[in-house]
């Protein structure tokens, strides 16, 4: 499965998770979230499994040579995941300042995240 029909397979998954959270309602939404992220962890497995695989065999292509590609994919789509329920409840108690905040932590995270796999393909290269 190549990338676009992996990039479309979770934008279905996601469609169809708010669909649920806005007929369940807010209730559901933790249990949502969480199968959601369980899809997502699912698929990101496979798909490096996919290229591991296709390396193995010798036919490694570019998706191959980041070997981070499914780990920064993975935390990409699981943070934006959860930025809408926090956007939601920050906007909801402090308004845009609290959008703000909220934010301005997740990218923060991502930001940190991505400069920790950065380094991290720094030290094993030397």
């Amino acid at each position: 499965m190549d990338s676009h029909a992996h990039t479309h397979e979770l934008k279905k998954e996601l469609d169809a998770t708010l669909d649920a959270r806005r007929e369940l309602g807010q209730e559901y939404e933790a249990a949502l979230v969480d199968s959601f992220v369980e899809k997502v962890d699912t698929q990101v497995r496979r798909r490096l499994a996919e290229e591991r695989l296709s390396a193995a065999r010798g036919s490694a292509g570019p998706a191959v040579a980041d070997g981070n590609f499914g780990e920064r994919f993975g935390f990409a789509i699981i943070t934006l995941v959860l930025a809408i329920p926090l956007s939601a409840i920050a906007a909801a108690q402090a308004q845009l300042a609290g959008l703000v905040v909220a934010w301005a932590g997740i990218v923060g995270v991502n930001f940190i995240h991505a400069h920790r796999l950065r380094r991290g393909d720094r030290d094993t290269s030397a």
